[in-house]
C-alpha cells in the first residue's frame, strides 16, 4: 500500500466515532461464547452505522453499542422491502492479524445492489471503513483457529417513516459481526440438492442479480420442498425457459466435466455475481483448467452424470465456502454425482482458497486486506 493510500485508509477509519459499549461483555464471558460459535447466533459488542437522508446525504459516521434497532411501524422497508445486504469475514492470521477477503468487491456490489433497489449508493471507503472500523472496535470477538472467522453482515434499510411507493428518503446502513465457526459443523460433506421445476428464484429484468432479502423470502418455500425431499439444498432453472441451471437458494453452481473442463452459469441478470465465483473462476484457470461461463442446460448435466462426463459438481459462496454436491434430484431424476463424495477439483480448489484467505498460501492476486 502506497503511503498516500495508507494515509486515506487511515482517514477513511477514522471518519467513524466510537462511541464504546458501557456494558461489553467480559473476557470471561466472550471466551465462554467463542469456544463453539454457531453461525449467526452470537453478537458483537458492537455494529458500525451510518445513517443517510436526502437532504444531507451520509452522516453520523459511528460504531456503538449492538443492540435493537428503533423503528416506526410505518418504516417503509416493512411495507416494501426497500434493503440490501452483504457478507464477508474477517480472518486471524497465525500472527494476529486480522484480515479480510477482497472487501472492496462486496462494496462495489453493496453499491450495485442499491442502484437497483432504488437506494443511495454507499461510498467504497465507507463501506470498507465502516467493516474496518468495527473490526478493529471488536478485535477480541474475533476467533482463531480451525475454520473459524467474523462474520461480517452490511446491511441498508429505508427507514423513512413514510406510507407510499416510492424511494425513502431517510436510510440507515449498518454493520454487525458474529463470530463463527464452519458454516457445517460436522465438516465438509457432500450435500444433496433439489432441482425445482415449479418456482424460479428471479426472472429477466427482476432483482436476481442484487443482494436483497426478497430473492431469499421467495427461495423458502421450495427449500422447505427441498427439506421435505430429504435434500439439503434448492437448485433453480432459469424463469424463461425452465431448462437452464442458474443458482442454489444461496450459492452459485459449479461443473466439473471429466476432461477438466469446469463450467458455471453465465451472468445474465438474474443471478448474483459471488465473489467466491469470481476467485474461484480466476484459481481454476491458473490450474490450468478449460473454464467457461456459459448457459447450462440442465438435460446436459443429467445426461453428463449418466454416462460419467460430468465427474463433479459443487457450489460457493462466503458462508460454506465451496460445498461438493453428491446427489442431484427432482421429480424425474435422482443422480449421484460422481461417486457421491467430495472430488479432487472440489477439494483442490477450496484448499487453495482457505489457504489465502488464513494467510497459509501466498496472495498473488492482492485479495487480502488487512483489518487489524
Amino acid at each position: 500500500m502506497s503511503t498516500t493510500a495508507a494515509a486515506h485508509h487511515a482517514s477513511t477509519v477514522d471518519r467513524f466515532e466510537v462511541r464504546a459499549n458501557d456494558a461489553a461483555r467480559t473476557d470471561e464471558e466472550r471466551a465462554r461464547l467463542l469456544e463453539s460459535p454457531a453461525f449467526g447466533t452470537v453478537f458483537t459488542d458492537h455494529m458500525a452505522r451510518v445513517t443517510w437522508t436526502a437532504d444531507g446525504g451520509w452522516a453520523d459516521r459511528r460504531v456503538e453499542r449492538y443492540g435493537p434497532l428503533s423503528m416506526d411501524p410505518a418504516s417503509a422497508v416493512l411495507h416494501y422491502g426497500q434493503e440490501i445486504f452483504e457478507g464477508l469475514k474477517a480472518y486471524a492470521h497465525a500472527d494476529g492479524s486480522v484480515w479480510s477477503f477482497r472487501p472492496e468487491a462486496n462494496a462495489r456490489r453493496f453499491a450495485a445492489s442499491a442502484r437497483r433497489l432504488a437506494l443511495p449508493e454507499l461510498p467504497v471507503e465507507d463501506f470498507l471503513g465502516s467493516v474496518e472500523a468495527l473490526v478493529r472496535t471488536d478485535r477480541g470477538w474475533v476467533p482463531s483457529g480451525g475454520e473459524t472467522s467474523l462474520y461480517l453482515r452490511p446491511f441498508m434499510f429505508a427507514s423513512e417513516t413514510f406510507l407510499g411507493v416510492r424511494p425513502a428518503r431517510e436510510v440507515e446502513y449498518v454493520v454487525i459481526a458474529s463470530p463463527v465457526g464452519p458454516y457445517f459443523a460436522s465438516g465438509v460433506k457432500p450435500v444433496s440438492i433439489w432441482v425445482s421445476t415449479d418456482y424460479h428464484r428471479a426472472g429477466p429484468g427482476g432483482t436476481g442479480a442484487a443482494k436483497c432479502g426478497g430473492n431469499y423470502a421467495a427461495s423458502l418455500l421450495p427449500q422447505q420442498e427441498a427439506y421435505a425431499r430429504g435434500c439439503e439444498q434448492v437448485c433453480f432453472l432459469d424463469a424463461t425457459t425452465s431448462t437452464l441451471v442458474e443458482e442454489l437458494g444461496g450459492m452459485n453452481v459449479f461443473v466439473v466435466g471429466a476432461d477438466g473442463t469446469v463450467s458455471t452459469p453465465e451472468l445474465t441478470g438474474s443471478i448474483l455475481e459471488g465473489v467466491t465465483r469470481s476467485s474461484i473462476l480466476t484459481l481454476l484457470a491458473e490450474a490450468g483448467h478449460d473454464v467457461q461461463e456459459r448457459p447450462i442446460p440442465l438435460a446436459e448435466v443429467r445426461a453428463g452424470l449418466e454416462d460419467g462426463s460430468v465427474a463433479e459438481v459443487f457450489a460457493c459462496g462466503t458462508a460454506a465456502v465451496v460445498t461438493p454436491i453428491g446427489r442431484l434430484a427432482s421429480d424425474e431424476f435422482d443422480l449421484t454425482v460422481g461417486d457421491g463424495g467430495t472430488g479432487a477439483v472440489t477439494a483442490s480448489v477450496r484448499a487453495q482458497l482457505t489457504d489465502i484467505q488464513y494467510g497459509r498460501a501466498a496472495d498473488p492476486h492482492g485479495w487480502m486486506r488487512r483489518l487489524a
